[in-house]
């Protein structure tokens, strides 16, 4: 195998010669890690974990290699699931990670029925979200097809106190089991996820004097993973649906220039927490959230866009294959991307069983190369497929994802 690239100052990678693939985070885990998982909730062990789970990452990395994707990740196996369907696994990781928590009787976080106005913006709770409320009917029938999340997933604490990082042997354990892949199959680029402060602070505050106390307290905690990662010379992907995904979890829908306002925090502690690191060995992952669902309510992409570039990373991966978010394609006409700036457009889905046609992919891909240029895409999943999909699916989409890429590569250098 080759000796793969883990040097801090060598850049994300770009297609600079032809399309390169990666995905959004998530795979499916295997039903042996799934049942080692629901073992060690149980207090059941399972011996040597530490050992099984690297093997479970190099076999997954290899497979990554072995369907086309050129830029692989952990598949966020570090981050526990127990359950085929899990919806939460990207953020719930943190609670674990995290001093300062606490499970407490108190679900405000997802009941909490808050009235915002012009001028005062402020999250509802999960229940109350515009999408749900319009299709209050179609979310209560479980045979609608739609699905939010699964019920048995970690519950959501509360901060009862200050917050603090606790996850260095996590993290560390991450890091070396994506090495050691990348090493055993001469993978050159991997990267790992972490949490933005944004999206972390969506529970329940119950220390902190402020919103902005709290979300920057958040910053803090987390840029001990960020920059964990990007010293072992990985890629940090952030992941932040917060940024776009809080506009449906606003009642009544605020305007466009109050929703900015709105998120300006956010942007501006994820930047704090991102502080001196390098832009170049950071993507962003923006979402409108990953449950099944109508999304009638998602802020469009044309008015969410400027906000995302305000973010300091060298990529932004996003939505683009779901046919909520398909057309915004265009927005790229109008957007100029900066200056040594990469995009990461999802060109197959999550939200859809139904398996891609590579014609399809590569026309998507095309269609961004126009926009920005062939050498900066970069092709994507709209969103994780591990828990929100079935694995067989999964993996065929990412087959047909490496297809379109190869036929898209075909049709842009002749």
């Amino acid at each position: 195998m080759g000796t793969p690239v883990h040097d801090p100052e060598v850049p994300v990678r770009s297609s600079a010669d032809r399309i390169l693939t990666t995905h959004a985070g998530s795979l499916p885990r295997t039903p042996a890690l799934l049942e080692a998982n629901a073992a060690r909730q149980a207090g059941q062990g399972p011996d040597d974990f530490a050992g099984f789970l690297a093997g479970e990452v190099t076999a997954l990395v290899e497979r990554q290699r072995a369907v086309g994707i050129d830029v692989v990740g952990d598949g966020e196996y570090g981050k526990a699931m127990s359950s085929p369907v899990d919806y939460g696994a990207w953020w719930s990781y943190s609670f674990q990670r995290t001093g300062g928590l606490e499970i407490i009787d108190d679900a405000s976080w997802a009941t909490a029925d808050v009235r915002s106005a012009p001028g005062d913006t402020r999250l509802t709770g999960f229940l109350h979200r515009r999408d749900r409320q319009l299709f209050a009917e179609a979310y209560a029938d479980p045979t609608s097809g739609i699905f939010t999340g699964d019920p048995k997933a970690s519950p959501f604490p509360s901060c009862t106190g200050p917050l603090s990082y606790t996850g260095q042997d996590a993290i560390a354990a991450d890091i070396a089991n994506l090495k050691a892949a990348l090493e055993r199959t001469g993978a050159e680029e991997g990267f790992i996820t972490a949490l933005s402060p944004g999206s972390a602070s969506r529970i329940t505050n119950r220390h902190y004097a402020s919103e902005e106390e709290f979300v920057y307290a958040w910053a803090d905690v987390l840029r001990e993973e960020y920059r964990a990662i990007i010293d072992a010379g990985l890629v940090l992907q952030i992941d932040d649906p917060s940024i776009a995904e809080n506009f449906d979890q606003i009642t009544p829908e605020p305007s466009v220039e109050d929703y900015a306002a709105f998120t300006r925090l956010r942007v501006e502690a994820l930047n704090y927490a991102l502080r001196d690191l390098p832009e170049d060995r950071i993507r962003f992952h923006l979402c409108w959230g990953s449950w099944h669902g109508p999304h009638t309510t998602d802020i469009a992409m044309a008015d969410i866009v400027a906000t995302m570039l305000q973010i300091n990373a060298g990529a932004y991966s996003f939505e683009a294959g779901n046919v909520r978010h398909e057309h915004e394609w265009k927005v790229w006409q109008d957007v100029e991307l900066p200056e040594g700036k990469l995009i990461l457009p999802g060109v197959v889905s999550h939200a859809t069983n139904v398996v891609e046609h590579p014609e399809l992919v590569a026309d998507r891909i095309e269609r961004f190369a126009a926009g920005v240029g062939r050498e900066r895409v970069i092709a994507s999943t709209d969103c994780g497929l591990g828990g929100r999909i079935h694995p067989q699916i999964a993996w065929a989409k990412l087959e047909t994802l490496a297809a379109g890429a190869e036929l898209a590569t075909r049709r842009l250098w002749g």
